[in-house]
């Protein structure tokens, strides 16, 4: 995988919907901008909201450092093993 996008699953239930979780998935070869189908841990990208989110350095967190506490683990082991 050459990039990736990073996510947020909104929890609906807050009013306004809140970020629930952070996620990752491929870019989609043919528009990097957009996510592939499915997260790492095999989510429906569909419903998420674009984060706009890149690390800007090595050694940077792959999630937004404020979500640190939001950050889905399985993407992250997934991420790790690439």
């Amino acid at each position: 995988m050459a990039s990736i996008v990073v996510l947020f699953e909104l929890d609906p239930d807050q009013d306004p919907p809140a970020v629930a979780l952070v996620h990752v998935a491929g870019a989609d070869p043919d528009a990097p901008e957009d996510p592939q189908d499915r997260t790492l841990c095999g989510k429906d990208t569909t419903p998420m909201e674009h984060s706009h989110y890149s690390p800007t350095r090595p050694g940077e967190p792959w999630y937004p450092p404020e979500y640190y506490d939001r950050r889905c683990r399985e993407c992250g082991t997934l991420l790790r093993r690439l």
